[in-house]
């Protein structure tokens, strides 16, 4: 702790939330200017393509400025408010800096007053910093900057090109477009998705205008040739940003990398109900359906543990894994998350149903941690919630399959010689071909369709 002679403004920043986590948006502040805040007091509420986050800040003392309204979103390490410790805690609060000051190194660089008990990522003055600084010394001259709505070329500049995100540098990559080129709006000269996104609409702006010259019909046809249709250009436009977009890319990474197949059964899960219920009227805790399901789940894949595995596309390798952390597809207001069990096959039927409730409330409010979305290794996806019968899911890379359960109805089925109405569920399997291959797949439906129709043949695996 820093004692009152130690007196000092002290900036704190967008910590690293974890996950490969590079940016966050902010939903909520918690703390106003000229308020006093203590060590680990949390006080700004953000949202990460993973999941809401409170985030606790390290140092005690008064809030002077706070950088970035709610909405806005921050990379990791853009400032997010400053703190008067010390001394400095009697100073009057000042207004954010709007002229660049949200990216300035404050002035004291002695110790400061913090807490050890911090997120991934960040920590007090003591902490090495994770990722090196660019100075302002090291910006890099635009190529494509905005003036008068032109585009104004420089030379590119030698040094580190300041980019945080995996994504923007995708994105240039994608598009041939040098980073080195390009002076981000970000603290301290960042390059944000934004500037990419500017840079490659100047240039094909740009490229139009030419062409439309060489061919000779002018500036007017070449914009007319380049714009989206009508209803494009009036349509409600949605970022692919948080939740959304982090679903968007994931589900595009799989169809990219993973050869999926998909197989299904129809069982007769008449027999699995009346189990369920005869279980919940015992006057124990209630056993939920999910739950039951996760536990035959759990039992196919050792029988079956080619499907518990993940593919190491650059060493080429299958990779088996020997525990099974259970993914669940849940819908919330802010999309589809898939909350994740872990080590499912440990628990038994009353244990998955209190940890399904756990996370299924924390994913409605919003409050599940990046670590209880991420490290499935197999997901259980329950679409007849939905009133459907059966899908094709897309695999959560980087898993090798998921098990879909449609609703589950009454319907004509032929049971002991006879034409009968039972309660059907339609089974399916999406499953990686690289790990394995249709025998495997279709044991492993079968066994599970088997368990769901007859579930004595469960307590042999018990």
């Amino acid at each position: 702790m820093a004692h009152a002679s130690d007196g000092h403004i002290r900036e704190f920043r967008l910590p690293d939330l974890g996950e490969g986590l590079t940016e966050a948006e902010i939903v909520r502040w918690m703390v106003e200017v000229g308020e006093v805040v203590a060590v680990d007091q949390p006080v700004v509420e953000v949202e990460t393509a993973k999941a809401m986050v409170e985030v606790p800040c390290p140092y005690g003392g008064v809030v002077t400025a706070r950088f970035g309204e709610e909405g806005a979103e921050l990379p990791v390490g853009a400032p997010l408010l400053t703190v008067a410790v010390g001394e400095d805690a009697h100073a009057p609060a000042r207004e954010p800096d709007t002229g660049g000051g949200a990216g300035q190194t404050p002035p004291a660089q002695t110790k400061a007053q913090g807490s050890g008990n911090v997120l991934v990522g960040y920590g007090t003055s003591e902490a090495p910093a994770r990722r090196r600084r660019v100075r302002p010394a090291e910006r890099v001259p635009v190529a494509s900057g905005r003036a008068n709505g032109q585009v104004r070329a420089a030379e590119p500049a030698d040094g580190p090109v300041p980019v945080i995100s995996p994504l923007v540098r995708r994105l240039a990559r994608q598009n041939d477009l040098d980073l080195r080129e390009l002076t981000g709006s970000g603290p301290d000269g960042l390059i944000l998705r934004a500037d990419v996104e500017y840079a490659l609409r100047a240039a094909a702006a740009q490229g139009g205008r030419t062409a439309a010259q060489q061919a000779g019909t002018g500036q007017a046809s070449a914009a007319a040739s380049l714009a989206p249709s009508a209803a494009l250009s009036e349509g409600l436009r949605t970022p692919l940003k948080g939740v959304r977009g982090a679903v968007a890319d994931k589900l595009s990474r799989s169809r990219r990398e993973i050869p999926d197949a998909t197989c299904w059964v129809d069982a007769d899960a008449t027999e699995l109900m009346r189990a369920r219920t005869a279980m919940n009227a015992a006057g124990g805790p209630k056993i939920s359906l999910v739950a039951l399901l996760a536990r035959i789940c759990t039992a196919a894949l050792a029988r079956f543990p080619e499907l518990n595995s993940t593919v190491d596309t650059e060493a080429r390798e299958i990779v088996r894994l020997d525990r099974v952390h259970l993914g669940f597809a849940a819908q919330t207001d802010r999309g589809l998350v898939v909350p994740v069990v872990r080590d499912a096959h440990a628990r038994d039927a009353e244990g998955l149903t209190e940890e399904f409730a756990r996370l299924t409330e924390a994913a409605r409010a919003g409050r599940l941690t990046p670590g209880e979305v991420t490290g499935g290794t197999f997901t259980l996806n329950n679409y007849g919630v939905f009133g459907v019968d059966g899908s094709t899911p897309i695999i959560n890379h980087p898993e090798a399959a998921m098990l879909g359960v449609g609703r589950i109805v009454p319907k004509p089925w032929v049971h002991e010689g006879e034409l009968a109405a039972r309660q059907v569920v339609q089974l399916s399997l999406t499953f990686d071909h690289r790990v394995c291959d249709g025998g495997t797949a279709g044991g492993f439906l079968r066994y599970v369709a088997d368990c769901v129709e007859q579930p004595a043949v469960l307590l042999r695996t018990l």
